[in-house]
């Protein structure tokens, strides 16, 4: 009988590479917290997980013009900028108390995906090993 790893992992594989994707953006938002006209991005997770799970294929650029996904973060699907609360004079839209909590948020789901794949790949080994 074959296992398939796909199956076995579940979700936890799309999850972890999507919050490594998020954490290299929002880590650029803050690192840029200064940069006048700088525009705050981040991805919807939930619309990126279910279209990774689905296999649907990200838009792909084929203009000069167009803006690259990602900006250089390696992510696959569309952004979204951040509306600010409180616009700043310079133009950049990164609120940096909010890019903070949303890394850290981040983060803790991060560590929880790690915890579900690597709980998920030691019950396999058990069921390989037997004991």
């Amino acid at each position: 009988m074959a296992i398939n790893l796909e199956e076995a992992l579940g979700v936890h594989v799309q999850a972890l590479s999507l919050r490594a994707q998020r954490a290299q953006l929002l880590a650029t938002n803050i690192a840029n917290a200064d940069t006048p006209n700088y525009k705050a991005v981040d991805i919807d997770f939930k619309t990126a997980l279910s279209k990774a799970q689905s296999g649907e294929l990200p838009l792909t650029v084929t203009g000069a013009n167009h803006i690259q996904a990602g900006r250089g973060a390696g992510s696959q699907f569309p952004l979204m900028y951040r509306v600010p609360l409180q616009p700043a004079l310079d133009g950049n839209t990164v609120d940096t108390q909010m890019e903070q909590a949303e890394f850290t948020r981040n983060a803790v789901q991060h560590q929880a995906s790690l915890m579900f794949l690597s709980n998920r790949i030691r019950d396999i080994l058990y069921a390989i090993k037997g004991a």
